[in-house]
């Protein structure tokens, strides 16, 4: 199985990704091993979508990172984001 996830940090900012392991890979960027989010963190998943291939994962994570910053990516992940506790 393949995902794509949107991590969201604590100003709010947005990163798009895709992997097999979510949870692992959330404790990558977390431990600052991912050169795009490197001492940005700490980040929270708000959205993830499962793909049988990662061909498809790829293409829906191009597609969403068009959407980024646009009506379409907030009311996206408005829809899936889960409140702070």
């Amino acid at each position: 199985m393949h995902y794509v996830y949107v991590l969201e940090n604590l100003k709010g900012k947005h990163y798009i990704g895709s992997c097999e392991n979510t949870e692992e890979r959330l404790k990558q960027h977390n431990r600052n091993s991912v050169r795009s989010t490197k001492n940005k963190g700490p980040y929270r998943i708000i959205y993830k979508r499962d793909f049988l291939t990662k061909t498809e994962a790829r293409k829906w994570e191009n597609k969403l990172k068009s959407f980024k910053g646009g009506q379409t990516f907030k009311k996206l992940i408005g829809d899936f984001k889960a409140p702070i506790v």
